[in-house]
């Protein structure tokens, strides 16, 4: 696999870039949308909710935690999870920015 010059591109881009490889996967678009839904922190309620191995929503957590769209606070033995709002904020914007660029061209096909 080739290297990527991330170094060519903006911080804006490169952040944009991280965020949409977090939702690059079906396992962490479901596990984010059970988070918005639910609007509280979980921890054990993924296994059932996914039907996915521990390990593998596990992983997914790490992905997700590492770019800091979830956070994690340990409760005994467990971690709860929940959707970091300052974090989850800052990637709408950045996106929305994105999409609000189309102006839908008046005279019909752009092509």
């Amino acid at each position: 696999m080739g290297v990527t010059k991330t170094e060519l591109f903006t911080d804006v881009q490169n952040h944009i870039a991280i965020a949409a490889k977090a939702f690059a996967h079906p396992a962490r678009v479901a596990i984010i949308q059970y988070l918005l839904k639910s609007n509280v922190c979980i921890n054990g309620d993924l296994v059932q909710e996914l039907g996915l191995a521990q390990a593998t929503i596990s992983q997914h957590l790490r992905e997700l935690k590492d770019i800091g769209i979830i956070q994690g606070t340990i409760e005994g033995s467990r971690i709860s999870y929940c959707i970091n709002p300052e974090r989850w904020a800052e990637i709408k914007n950045q996106f929305n920015e994105i999409f609000n660029q189309f102006a839908s061209p008046s005279s019909g096909d752009c092509c």
